[in-house]
């Protein structure tokens, strides 16, 4: 199983970034998917999760009204769109998958290996 996220690079405070993440190996059928990001120095924190079918999502706080978080099932990938990106942001983001929140939320499930985003000011 693996999950390959890409997407990430360099960019300006206020610009966007869309981050996917594409899974292999298995079917994430009724996985809930999401992204986490670890900033240096700091311990890796949750930015946003999507059900199997998209009904419901979930958002760090801080980024909500700036990224959006979508799912395409038949590609069984993922994506994050970062707008209004701040020096804040800058990490590296991680794509996860697992039969619910609270198993990503403990580390649990599939990830993939990061891609690092940084926002300069």
């Amino acid at each position: 199983v693996q999950l390959h996220a890409c997407g990430g690079g360099l960019v300006q405070a206020g610009g966007s970034l869309r981050l996917s993440c594409a899974a292999s190996g298995r079917t994430f059928s009724g996985y809930v998917m999401g992204w986490f990001r670890q900033a240096p120095g700091r311990e890796r924190e949750f930015v946003a999760t999507i059900s199997w079918r998209g009904g419901s999502t979930y958002y760090l706080d801080s980024v909500k009204g700036r990224f959006t978080i979508s799912r395409d099932n038949a590609k069984n990938t993922v994506y994050l769109q970062m707008n209004s990106l701040k020096p804040e942001d800058t990490a590296v983001y991680y794509c996860a998958a697992g039969p619910d929140v609270r198993e990503l939320r403990r580390g649990l499930g599939y990830w993939g290996q990061g891609t690092e985003v940084t926002v300069s000011s």
